[in-house]
């Protein structure tokens, strides 16, 4: 049975670009952003937008060109990436975190022409972080704040201003030239994310079932028009990006961008700008009711959330219900080949249906557990997790063998997620055929970890397991053959890893093995390694 088509419902616009010409005329003078002092109507947000996509244009970048973006949680992100979309290019987010090398890596393996990058942030100079690794094939660097300092000045760099002017004589005409090329199956993002080969894939994703996606998820979460949208999770990933932005400029909300979370921040902004709706893993919300001052925080506007992303205990469910005050509280499941949702669960659903399960299937979403064979379990029973609808990826970026490994014939996204179907359809995830742990919402792959930390002169081998955390969930732990024999300091390896790698990936722990145990084929055993390692890595709060 070949895979099934999906045609794209009628009534909703085709593309991004068309997304946001339409809530401009809906929506007009409402805001669609505010940014500090920053305020942008929907009508300005279209008129920004196009003001990048002509001075993409003008820099000679061809429609379906790769444009990376490398920013935290800014309003010139969401206009940069508005723009990008309308000049018919393909998005490329890159992680906040990643240094210099790893952004290299995507950026080169994309052929991304130009890259708009945060100046200073976390002490940090971003265009900097590139200076010894930046591939020939960027062509362009964009600083969309503080770009005073060396780095801008090259060949080919520009501050945002300085960029924005470029278009000034180009016409509008191209602009909407470039998105009548545009249709609901045009690529509009290549979103990097590890697998179990540690190096991160391009996951290729489509403008309409982006749009259909998150029209039916803020649907089902309740969000509206007159809500007021603090996004905390990064625009880099699907939560922040198309659960976050996408979904609320569907429904003429308004996004207010928060870059780092800091539990007082984000309550005093709840609290002055109130704010009715924040999404979030459980580990910010787990953290502002630790809060020693919560009670002084007026939080009555917060009606609505989304958590997921790690196993949810039934208790932070009522808590998030009965102390933050916030009524709707629903989970989720996803992953980026699949758009970032695949199940939701319900607002009027229990707390033990919330806490336990990620929900039941999004309409035009299918869901099954196999056995090895392939064959379906008994509701009930554990089964891989596999994912057939109109949202899986079009497939890893120039990357055909990645791709029919993860999708087969018919269509089916094979997760590696180990789930449970009950009776009603709701799934529940049990376990992971990868090895992939989760840090605070942050995914990690080992062996993605292991390649960066075999870098290290001392290192021999390596093997990265997760371990449990009070606070993050999850962190990693290093188990480690030295070159020497000799062990390895364990501090001195994390403040190593800390400067090679983005910090969610930086194991916690570090142990010193002579030997791993390994299997007839002569593979670590993983399971039993994490076994050792969870004998001796106390659970903690970090």
């Amino acid at each position: 049975m070949p895979a099934p088509s999906y045609p794209h419902p009628a009534h909703l616009p085709p593309h991004l670009p068309a997304l946001i010409r339409q809530s401009a005329q809906q929506h007009g003078s409402r805001p669609a952003i505010v940014d500090g002092d920053t305020t942008l109507s929907y009508a300005q947000l279209l008129q920004g937008s196009e003001q990048v996509a002509r001075s993409l244009i003008a820099l000679g970048v061809a429609a379906d060109d790769r444009v990376a973006l490398w920013a935290p949680n800014l309003h010139e992100w969401i206009t940069a990436a508005c723009g990008v979309h309308a000049a018919g290019c393909i998005l490329v987010p890159l992680n906040t975190r990643m240094k210099g090398m790893e952004a290299a890596d995507i950026l080169e393996r994309s052929r991304a022409r130009v890259l708009f990058c945060i100046g200073d942030f976390l002490n940090q100079y971003y265009p900097a972080l590139l200076q010894d690794y930046r591939p020939a094939t960027l062509a362009h660097v964009v600083v969309l704040r503080d770009a005073t300092r060396a780095g801008v000045s090259g060949a080919g760099d520009h501050a945002w201003t300085d960029f924005l002017a470029l278009g000034k004589d180009v016409p509008n005409s191209a602009v909407l030239a470039r998105e009548a090329t545009l249709g609901p199956q045009s690529t509009a993002d290549l979103m990097f994310t590890s697998g179990t080969t540690g190096r991160p894939k391009g996951v290729m994703a489509a403008h309409g079932p982006t749009i259909r996606a998150f029209d039916e998820w803020s649907r089902v979460v309740g969000l509206g028009a007159e809500d007021r949208y603090l996004i905390v999770n990064p625009f880099f990933h699907t939560f922040g990006y198309k659960a976050g932005w996408v979904a609320a400029f569907v429904r003429g909300a308004t996004v207010y961008p928060e870059q780092v979370f800091d539990a007082d921040a984000v309550l005093t902004r709840i609290a002055r700008d109130r704010i009715s709706f924040m999404p979030g893993p459980p580990t910010l919300f787990l953290t502002m009711l630790a809060h020693p001052q919560l009670q002084s925080y007026d939080l009555s506007s917060l009606r609505s959330s989304v958590t997921g992303a790690a196993t949810v205990p039934p208790v932070l469910i009522r808590r998030m219900r009965e102390e933050l005050g916030i009524t709707n509280v629903t989970t989720a499941y996803g992953l980026t080949e699949c758009g970032g949702c695949a199940t939701l669960c319900e607002p009027s659903d229990s707390a033990e249906t919330v806490a336990s399960t990620c929900g039941h299937a999004l309409p035009g979403t299918e869901v099954r557990c196999v056995d090895e064979q392939g064959r379906d379990v008994p509701a009930g029973e554990a089964g891989e997790v596999l994912l057939r609808g109109y949202h899986v990826m079009q497939g890893y970026f120039e990357d055909e063998a990645a791709t029919r490994e993860a999708i087969d014939e018919h269509g089916w996204l094979h997760t590696g997620d180990v789930g449970v179907l009950d009776a009603r359809g709701y799934l529940r995830i049990t376990d992971r055929l990868k090895d992939m742990f989760i840090v605070g919402g942050f995914n990690c792959y080992p062996a993605e970890i292991e390649r960066l930390l075999s870098a290290h002169p001392d290192i021999a081998q390596v093997a990265v397991v997760g371990v449990p955390d009070e606070r993050m969930g999850e962190v990693g732990c290093a188990c480690v053959i030295t070159r020497s024999g000799e062990p390895i300091d364990a501090q001195a390896l994390i403040s190593w890893a800390r400067a090679h790698m983005a910090n969610y990936k930086v194991p916690r722990h570090v142990l010193n093995f002579t030997q791993f145990p390994i299997n007839a084929s002569n593979k670590v055993v993983k399971r039993e390694l994490q076994q050792q390692a969870l004998a001796q890595c106390p659970v903690r709060g970090q």
